[in-house]
């Protein structure tokens, strides 16, 4: 059987290195905010290129600190992707601001630039992107649009840790960026984590004060705040395997690259351009016929993911915020996409005999 994702397996390389930060931790007496976190706070920002990272205890949480760092007008709109998962809308409505859904390009996953400024009104305060399935966002047309209208930018980097986009980070083109370390990230801790990276001094300083209670002195409290803080066994995780990040990047990479080389084109792979370095957290394919195709590859002891089966403004939780609304890109994404294995542990062989097994597939 060769898996989609084995958590072991994957981890499985750094475990003498991981019981030896989790010896320190328990040694040093310390659990919260200590030398780890700090330790490794410097080390993620500089690895993207930025002034600051500041820990938080997950993904959702570094998006609704981000935006609450700054200061939005109440009630104001927000530009966001129609495909993405549903913590990015989450994030907003938990702001007490208001998610306005805009369609993504089809062959990239990720918001088409040319929609954005046709949904934009008086009440748009911000655009938050999502750098999906590992591809960076057109940051150099959306920060245009961005600066035009005077609007925030911020990135929901979950699944890109180390993409670029022309030889800059993800994390370094918003005013502040949410990574979300959940354990099978490119960079993944061993439980929850998340971190928020910035430039911005002054927003860094109110991220801090967020996380910890609104409080920079104990039992002194400045704002109303949060309990987020990533915890110092993670932050220990999160350094061993951060040295070795790249490495995961690329191995990643060349799976990809024996995808896109071997794979039959009946099958929608993704696109690729010089200006982009995918990391691809997932690898996607489209197909007309998805769900007879995994239930075919699951027939032939291969699993595979949806990501994700129900677009944001069919959730339950969702729909009645976009009654009126179609979303056919979207949809069509929704209905076809497929995540192939592509994880660390996974071998250039396993890689092939999924490609084979695929590449006799008939529709």
């Amino acid at each position: 059987m060769i898996e989609y994702e084995n958590l072991f397996k994957l981890n499985e390389p750094f475990l003498s290195e991981f019981r030896k930060a989790y010896e320190e931790v328990i040694d040093s007496g310390w659990f919260i905010l200590g030398n780890q976190v700090s330790s490794f706070e410097k080390s993620f920002a500089d690895y993207c290129g930025t002034r600051h990272c500041i820990g938080v205890a997950n993904g959702l949480d570094g998006l609704i600190l981000s935006l609450r760092s700054l200061d939005l007008p109440s009630n104001a709109e927000v530009i966001v992707p129609s495909n993405t998962y549903i913590a990015t809308i989450l994030s907003i409505l938990h702001c007490g601001l208001r998610p306005v859904l805009v369609e993504p390009d089809l062959s990239t996953y990720n918001i088409d630039p040319a929609r954005i400024e046709e949904a934009l009104t008086a009440d748009t305060a911000a655009i938050l992107v999502v750098h999906l399935y590992g591809k960076c966002c057109d940051m150099e047309k959306i920060n245009d649009i961005a600066r035009r209208h005077s609007l925030k930018v911020i990135e929901d980097c979950a699944q890109a840790h180390g993409a670029r986009f022309k030889q800059n980070k993800v994390g370094t083109f918003g005013d502040a960026s949410a990574f979300s370390f959940y354990p099978t990230k490119n960079l993944g801790a061993l439980g929850d984590g998340g971190c928020v990276v910035t430039d911005s001094d002054d927003v860094a300083a109110r991220l801090k004060t967020l996380r910890n209670y609104g409080s920079n002195k104990k039992y002194y409290n400045e704002i109303i705040g949060y309990n987020s803080r990533l915890d110092e066994m993670q932050a220990a995780f999160l350094s061993v395997k951060l040295k070795s990040l790249d490495k995961i990047n690329e191995h990643k990479r060349k799976l990809a690259d024996l995808y896109h080389a071997h794979l039959s084109d009946d099958f929608i792979k993704p696109s690729r351009h010089p200006d982009f370095y995918d990391v691809y957290h997932i690898y996607p394919v489209r197909h007309p016929e998805r769900d007879r195709l995994k239930e075919y590859l699951l027939e032939n002891n291969i699993k595979t993911e949806i990501h994700y089966p129900v677009p944001p403004h069919h959730q339950e939780a969702l729909k009645h915020l976009f009654p009126a609304r179609s979303f056919p890109i979207s949809e069509e994404i929704h209905q076809t996409i497929l995540s192939l294995p592509i994880s660390f542990f996974h071998t250039e062989k396993d890689v092939m005999q999924v490609i084979e097994t695929m590449n006799r597939f008939l529709p």
